[in-house]
């Protein structure tokens, strides 16, 4: 029998790396991993890696302190996207709730595709400028 690998979770780069955590958190409904909750003595703790987890405690999710990024330019082409997050909903309505706490936690809005009946979706820059859509499926 072959062995696959498998993914334990998906690591993006910021200069932020418990405020991207946190958004994520927020935004997704997960939690630290264990041992990489925020201190009490703010929310700049120094933290160079961080694990968010689901409710199973499953990774899904790994920030890596960086000193330099460079935001994608999409959809212009200087800077490609790299990498971008899909996630999506169950319908129109709640589409435009989670707009409303994405930007609410800090993501701006890159592309609004609400309108396209086969596949409404947006495409979001999180707080260090990675590319996200929320869509409905």
């Amino acid at each position: 029998m072959t062995e696959y690998p498998q993914l334990l979770h998906t690591v993006l780069d910021t200069t932020d790396a418990r405020g991207l955590a946190e958004f994520y958190r927020q935004l997704l409904g997960l939690r630290y991993r264990p041992g990489d909750e925020p201190p009490h003595d703010g929310p700049d703790d120094g933290t160079d890696w961080l694990v968010l987890v689901d409710a199973g405690g499953a990774r899904r999710l790994a920030f890596q302190q960086v000193d330099r990024l460079e935001p994608t330019t999409w959809p212009e082409h200087d800077v490609p996207m790299q990498l971008h997050l899909d996630f999506t909903v169950s319908g129109v309505e709640e589409l435009h709730r989670q707009r409303q706490r994405a930007e609410s936690l800090g993501a701006r809005l890159a592309l609004d595709r609400t309108a396209d009946p086969d596949e409404p979706l947006y495409v979001f820059r999180d707080p260090s400028g990675h590319p996200f859509c929320i869509f409905v499926a």
